[in-house]
């Protein structure tokens, strides 16, 4: 059994059924039956897209209830649960099910004595494997292209947050989805997560997490040759230029390192600002930071930010902060909003004379926590932006056009942002380079990794 934590109160939910390898398999093995079962198999993409809007509309009947079960135990606030995770879970669900019957093939003209075709297949049975920071968005960004394209699923919940997800199974059932379409497992990653990775019934693997362990799962699905799609670490620069709205990109920073906790994998964490505006910003913004950081109950609507999702993240943050202190960094913590005293909170941080070498500014912190550093020069900042192994996102601000399009080429990144920071869109696609994954989700380009292209050559003549 594995115990879900409410991370504000520090106290145990509910236990939770722990899946084994022996689960694992079940699930497999049903999603593999119900691949090839009629009541599958031979729906057609107008009716798949009819039941993905059945369970849109069901998590939408449900948004209160899926709201407050993600705040419980995930932590963030309920006016985000409310306002976004929920609202963008129907949403991708609803995406997706237009796509179901919009994916075709395609004839291709190669003469009279022949036709060629190609259709468009499900890849099989999908393993998903999805993190804690956004239970529900994460999951629906998975199963909205898996399903769209007619595969199964096994979608492994993360084992600090998995009730949210595991209420919508309810909905699945209620939607009308054939048994072993989805199947929903919690389990720890270690044994759960690797028991799907390796599963040689599993056709793909999807993870959203770290790095390090998606190295493994990359590492496990290799034994099969599975098709993988990773989504895993970040350390996004955000480019501040002289010439930027200086309010304009204050705010945005603040938004993409401080939101949902900065628990973020496209946070814009590493701040780079030109030396003509460098002490204008570094004072704007902390006194936007003092004035919006408001710790506290996560059900109380005047909280911004509350709890980290667990106490070992929560002293993973501050040994960062620590040793960007020991280093000589100047740390800064706004004051006008404590940090409560009980539940797994960590202060918003401004981190500023710190070391472009230092773990602080080139590691994943995965916290609140924001490192400046200045540049005189876009050769510079893009030197020094691009001075990493990840390449998930990045952020320029300038009334420039010219050197916005510039920097948003040159940057090393699998999304670029001019003049805001993770904004995100359900039709726009979202991924990385280098250590920050492979392929990607969201939009039509999301739909790549669910099917496999067959092509069909017929001879037409008696030859």
């Amino acid at each position: 059994m594995i115990t879900s934590i409410n991370p504000y109160t520090e106290q145990a939910i509910c236990s939770v059924f722990a899946a084994e390898e022996p689960d694992v398999d079940r699930a497999v093995q049903a999603a593999r039956k119900a691949l090839k079962h009629p009541e599958w198999r031979l729906l057609s993409g107008t009716e798949r897209g009819h039941l993905m809007n059945r369970l849109a509309d069901l998590a939408d009947k449900h948004g209160e209830v899926l709201a407050a079960i993600e705040t419980l135990d995930n932590g963030k606030p309920l006016s985000v649960s409310r306002s976004y995770d929920v609202p963008h879970f129907s949403e991708v669900l609803r995406y997706y099910a237009g796509w179901a019957d919009k994916n075709p093939g395609s004839v291709i003209d190669v003469g009279p004595k022949k036709m060629a075709y190609t259709v468009k297949q499900p890849v099989g049975v999908c393993g998903q494997i999805i993190p804690w920071n956004y239970p529900l968005d994460m999951a629906a960004w998975k199963l909205g292209p898996a399903l769209s394209c007619g595969n199964t699923v096994v979608l492994k919940l993360a084992e600090q947050t998995p009730l949210s997800m595991l209420y919508v199974a309810s909905l699945v059932r209620e939607a009308g989805f054939p048994p072993g379409v989805i199947n929903i497992i919690n389990g720890r990653g270690g044994e759960a997560g690797a028991a799907l990775a390796r599963h040689p019934d599993v056709n793909k693997i999807a993870f959203t997490g770290s790095t390090a362990t998606g190295k493994e799962v990359m590492r496990m699905a290799a034994g099969t040759l599975k098709a993988v799609t990773l989504e895993t670490g970040g350390k996004s620069p955000l480019i501040v230029f002289d010439d930027a709205n200086l309010k304009q990109a204050v705010r945005w920073a603040h938004e993409g390192i401080m939101a949902n906790q900065g628990q973020v994998c496209t946070a814009t964490s590493r701040l780079l600002v030109q030396d003509g505006i460098y002490d204008r910003f570094v004072e704007r913004f902390k006194a936007f930071t003092e004035e919006t950081s408001v710790l506290g109950d996560p059900f109380e609507p005047q909280t911004y930010q509350g709890p980290q999702v667990g106490k070992a993240q929560a002293e993973r943050i501050m040994s960062y902060i620590s040793s960007a202190q020991d280093s000589g960094a100047e740390v800064f913590h706004p004051h006008k909003h404590p940090v409560p005293s009980k539940g797994y909170f960590t202060p918003p941080t401004i981190l500023t004379n710190v070391g472009t070498k230092t773990a602080a500014f080139r590691e994943e912190i995965f916290g609140p926590v924001a490192a400046i550093a200045r540049f005189s020069s876009e050769e510079e900042a893009l030197e020094i932006a691009n001075a990493t192994r990840y390449g998930l996102a990045g952020a320029v601000f300038t009334k420039d056009l010219g050197r916005a399009h510039r920097v948003a080429r040159d940057l090393e990144a699998g999304m670029v942002w001019v003049n805001s920071s993770n904004d995100s869109d359900v039709r726009v696609p979202f991924g990385g380079v280098k250590e920050s994954g492979l392929g990607r989700e969201l939009g039509e380009d999301g739909l790549r990794g669910y099917y496999t292209v067959k092509a069909v050559h017929v001879n037409l003549t008696d030859e």
